[in-house]
């Protein structure tokens, strides 16, 4: 019993454990030269690869203290110990698992706390900022990064956090926009933080994209913001959109007293599983007259926008599931609500910036790398299968003869 309370003063004394990891240490430099020069010291040996040539001192920081070890040399020159090495990418690896701590929602002011006990190192609320800004250039660079795939799917979406400005607490819009590149992997293709969702911040959001390179945009998925959806209309013509199917659903039921909604929500899903559109019409057509009576504004809401909600049909079966609503990019607007609910209130529009684009980033890495979410070769048979499918058109010509295209 004695003996273990020995032992247990001994481990709680600073200076006995800062000796016992200073002695393991040097013993390891010493390991470490001896196979270096394939012999251990005035060791006689045909297999000697070289000579020692006496000590340089170095000190080395740890979490018992600084240490201050001996490195061997050898004449030549040529031995290079991996101790130190080992505890610069440690440091590294602290640094960024302090960003990591701010990127994943821990408070700059808890971060001194969590850093003592992981390393016995102190560091101050500002230089974990400072720190932390030292994100920036990696971050603008992968924000005006240029998009050199062509992207056919884009969801598009916003939510909203509270950033500081000029004094007051105020509501901006993150803006993100999702795209799916014709390999069938999904990528974040732009990020901005601004101070409201409206047609004239959407369509600088959407030129940004575009200098930087986007092309290749069949589909556009977003909800009904008005302001969203002229700036689509304004810039990317010709494009097709799909108006969310969950917002569409839950602007129908808001229209419709608790006891009926359970059945409009069945006839509303099987207008939207229509195998295809001129189902789907058929389907949407009977929902309106049926409607029209009981719930007039209701019907009139099918009837103007209904189509909208079905442009997914255009597409590949195997597709539909995945376009038909913005769904993928809410989740991860939730993850992001989750990752930054710590911090409530963001100093600025560029620390918020900072952060979710940072998120950003780590999730964009993942799905790019990840396997491959939509089979992009079914839009090509679609096609095919389209124009095999047409009528022949017979037109005469002068003669007489019929030309069959």
């Amino acid at each position: 019993m004695t003996q273990r309370k020995d032992t247990n003063k001994k481990l709680n004394d600073s200076d006995f454990l800062k000796q016992m990891v200073g002695t393991y240490l040097q013993e390891y430099l010493e390991q470490e030269m001896s196979h270096h020069l394939n012999a251990l010291p005035y060791e006689r040996t045909g297999s000697r690869l070289g000579h020692r040539n006496g000590y340089k001192p170095r000190q080395l920081n740890t979490r018992v203290g600084k240490l201050f070890l001996s490195v061997p040399q050898d004449r030549d020159g040529s031995f290079s110990t991996e101790l130190f090495d080992r505890y610069q990418r440690s440091e590294k690896a602290l640094i960024a698992c302090l960003q990591q701590m701010v990127i994943k929602g821990v408070a700059t002011r808890k971060v001194k706390k969590i850093t003592e006990g992981l390393c016995g190192l102190t560091f101050s609320k500002s230089q974990v900022s400072e720190i932390v800004k030292k994100l920036d250039t990696e971050i603008q660079a992968w924000l005006n990064r240029p998009l050199d795939d062509e992207y056919i799917y884009v969801f598009v979406d916003a939510r909203y956090n509270k950033v500081r400005r000029d004094h007051k607490v105020e509501s901006h819009a993150v803006l993100i926009a999702k795209g799916v590149n014709k390999d069938g992997k999904r990528d974040i293709i732009g990020v901005d933080v601004c101070n409201n969702e409206n047609e004239t911040n959407w369509s600088m959001f959407f030129n940004g994209l575009k200098n930087r390179g986007l092309k290749g945009v069949r589909l556009v998925i977003s909800d009904a913001h008005p302001g969203l959806v002229k700036a689509i209309e304004e810039d990317f013509p010709g494009c097709q959109w799909q108006r969310c199917q969950v917002h569409f659903k839950k602007n129908m039921l808001d229209k419709v007293r608790n006891k009926d909604k359970a059945w409009v929500k069945k006839r509303l899903d099987d207008v939207f599983l229509a195998p295809d559109k001129e189902t789907g019409f058929k389907r949407l057509q009977g929902f309106i007259n049926d409607l029209s009576e009981k719930y007039p504004d209701a019907a009139d809401l099918l009837e103007t926008a209904g189509e909208d909600a079905l442009t997914c049909l255009n597409f590949p079966d195997q597709h539909r599931r995945r376009i038909r609503t913005t769904n993928s990019l809410e989740r991860f607007n939730q993850e992001i609500k989750r990752r930054t609910s710590v911090l409530r209130i963001f100093p600025n529009r560029n620390s918020a910036l900072r952060l979710i684009g940072a998120l950003c980033m780590e999730q964009a890495e993942e799905w790019i790398t990840g396997r491959q979410y939509l089979d992009m070769s079914l839009l090509e048979k679609k096609k095919e299968t389209k124009i095999i499918n047409q009528p022949a058109i017979k037109i005469k010509v002068a003669g007489g003869e019929a030309v069959t295209f």
